[in-house]
């Protein structure tokens, strides 16, 4: 076994006693295959108001633009799956923001982990990322190992679903690539016939712009006519497309405590949610990515739904 075969090993390991649900890795090169279909993505206005997504073009496909001396990609899965669910008759919170905000739990594990790491390893240059910066999480996930695309644009893993975060480290370590896996989604379009807006207007392309997740969190205007009676009681974000899927089946519920929900969010009726004032929202949403749609918004969808 060679030192980048030893090394991988040591971080593979590292990472499962951390609690990531899996890691994978890949050689850092210019994604050269992804150029076209970012550039038909957002040439088609598919992100809608999304005007970030515009931003920063070649650092999406080029890591070295987020460290220069990069060589390595450490792709890692965290799952978020439920324990308890909320009131089947209630408005809808999708099951990543029932607990506390996943970027900060995520990123504190991760610099953990390397924390760790260089203790045993020695000293290494390094960036994390939680859906928090240009970088096309799910590709490289998908060049790690860790799961496939599948026909909703969702990275899906063989016996295991999709409710789970990803997560990167960039670093300047010669670890060993491990390989693709097959696409499992076969001749299945559950997710496709499923979403009540059509935004998987074909298998793998998915139009941001008729998400329900798009107009419920990333929309900052009125919500289109379009979404009219298509919402299926969804406030914040959608899991439909997730719900569905055939994998989903094996999903176990999650480890973390800090994904726990809110008792009064899985307890809510349509008409305590109808109620909801700033003070209920900001106790039963702290520390939450619920608060990215803030009060104002949250309120918006929810007069949406109910008119």
């Amino acid at each position: 076994m060679n030192k980048a075969e030893k090394l991988s090993d040591i971080i593979k390991q590292q990472a499962i006693d951390f609690g990531f649900l899996s890691c994978g890795i890949s050689k850092v090169h210019r994604l050269d295959e992804q150029e076209k279909n970012l550039e038909n993505w957002l040439k088609n206005e598919m992100h809608g108001e999304m005007s970030y997504m515009e931003n920063h073009f070649e650092m999406r496909l080029n890591p070295k633009l987020l460290l220069e001396d990069a060589k390595s990609i450490i792709s890692l899965s965290y799952n978020y799956y439920p324990e308890n669910q909320q009131n089947k008759s209630a408005f809808k919170i999708s099951k990543y923001a029932y607990g506390k905000d996943y970027h900060k739990i995520i990123k504190d594990k991760l610099y953990g982990l390397v924390k760790n790491l260089q203790e045993k390893i020695g000293d290494f240059s390094f960036r994390v990322f939680v859906d928090s910066a240009p970088i096309l999480e799910k590709t490289w996930a998908k060049k790690s190992g860790l799961g496939w695309i599948g026909k909703n644009s969702n990275l899906i893993t063989k016996q295991v679903g999709s409710f789970y975060f990803l997560a990167e480290i960039v670093c300047d370590l010669e670890l060993k690539q491990d390989s693709e896996v097959k696409d499992f989604c076969g001749s299945c379009t559950k997710c496709i016939d499923a979403c009540p807006t059509q935004a998987i207007e074909k298998p793998y392309v998915v139009n941001g712009s008729k998400c329900i997740s798009y107009a419920t969190i990333e929309l900052k205007n009125e919500i289109p006519n379009y979404f009219k009676d298509k919402m299926d009681d969804w406030i914040f974000g959608c899991d439909i497309c997730q719900d569905v899927c055939p994998w989903n089946r094996f999903s176990k519920p999650t480890l973390e405590p800090k994904f726990t929900a809110n008792e009064k969010l899985l307890n809510y009726t349509k008409e305590n949610w109808k109620e909801l004032t700033e003070e209920l929202f900001q106790e039963i949403f702290k520390q939450s990515a619920v608060k990215r749609t803030k009060y104002k918004g949250l309120t918006r969808n929810i007069k949406f739904l109910s008119n």
